[in-house]
C-alpha cells in the first residue's frame, strides 16, 4: 500500500511508556499504519531502540525520553515534539510504574508513597499530557485520546493492587468526561482495559500456566493485540467509539 493511503498517514502519535512490552506493540502498530510516532520512555535507550525498530520497518518514529509525571518535563518534551513533528493527533497513555508495575500490598499496609506513585502516573500524568495535546486537536477538529487501563479498574482483586485499580478507574472516569466535553470538537476519548498480558513469566511455569488456563482463548495478550485495538480507535472507522472502556482480555469473565 502506498504510504499516503495508510490509515494514519499525516498523523502524529505519542505513545508513553513505549520502550518495551505493550507500549512497544502500540508504537509499532501506529508507525506501520503511517503515523509519525513519538516513542516515550523514562529511559532514553529504550525509546531509541523502539524508534529505530519502527524506522527499520519503514515507519517514521523518534525517541522522546521524559518523565510523564513531571509537569515541566512534559511541557518541555511536548514543545520539542511540536517543533519536530507538529501537534499530537493521537495520544496513548500507557506508561507504567517503574519496572514491576508497583509493589503489591494490602491497603492497610500500603505506604503513602506507593499510593501517590500510582495516582501520579495513571491520573495526574494523564491530565498533564491531555492538557498539552488538546489545543491542537480542538483547533484542527480531530483528535484521539486513549488511556491504557486494566481489568483491575472494574473488579476487586485480592492481590494487593487497590491503588493501581483505583488510579486506573480514575483515568477511565476522566476519559468519559473528556469524551463529552470534546466530542463536539472531533476529539474522541476511550480506555482500553487490558487483561493478562505477556511478560508475566515463562508459559511452562505452573503459576503462568494457571493464568493462561483462566483465559478463555488460552493465551496471554500481546503488544500486537493492544496495538491493533489502539489502531482501530485511532482510525477513521473508530471515530464513532467515544467515552468507552473496551476490555481486551481474551474473554476473561469478571468474578472468577
Amino acid at each position: 500500500m502506498d504510504s499516503e493511503q495508510l490509515p494514519l498517514s499525516g498523523r502524529t502519535a505519542l505513545v508513553t511508556g513505549a520502550g518495551r512490552g505493550v507500549g512497544r506493540g502500540i508504537a509499532l502498530a501506529l508507525a506501520d499504519a503511517g503515523a509519525r510516532v513519538a516513542v516515550n520512555d523514562l529511559y532514553a535507550e529504550r525509546a531509541a531502540a523502539v524508534a529505530a525498530e519502527a524506522t527499520a520497518r519503514d515507519g517514521t518514529a523518534l525517541p522522546l525520553a521524559f518523565d510523564v509525571t513531571d509537569e515541566q518535563s512534559v511541557a518541555d518534551a511536548l514543545a520539542r515534539l511540536r517543533e519536530q513533528a507538529g501537534g499530537v493527533d493521537v495520544l496513548v497513555h500507557n506508561a507504567g510504574v517503574l519496572d514491576g508495575g508497583g509493589r503489591p500490598s494490602r491497603f492497610a499496609d500500603m505506604p503513602v508513597a506507593d499510593w501517590r506513585a500510582q495516582l501520579d502516573l495513571n491520573l495526574a500524568a494523564l491530565m498533564l499530557l491531555v492538557q498539552q495535546v488538546l489545543p491542537h486537536q480542538v483547533e484542527q477538529g480531530w483528535g484521539r485520546l486513549v488511556q491504557i487501563s486494566s481489568g483491575a479498574s472494574a473488579q476487586g482483586l485480592p492481590i494487593g493492587v487497590a491503588a493501581y485499580g483505583a488510579a486506573k478507574a480514575g483515568g477511565e472516569g476522566l476519559m468519559r468526561h473528556l469524551a463529552v466535553e470534546y466530542g463536539p470538537h472531533g476529539v474522541t476519548a476511550n480506555s482500553l482495559a487490558l487483561g493478562l498480558m505477556e511478560g508475566l513469566g515463562r508459559a511452562d511455569e505452573p503459576r503462568v500456566r494457571r493464568m493462561i488456563d483462566s483465559v478463555p482463548v488460552r493465551r496471554l495478550g500481546t503488544g500486537a493485540d493492544a496495538g491493533a485495538a489502539v489502531l482501530w480507535l485511532a482510525s477513521e472507522p473508530g471515530g464513532y467509539t467515544n467515552g468507552q472502556v473496551i476490555h481486551l482480555n481474551g474473554g476473561t469473565v469478571f468474578g472468577r
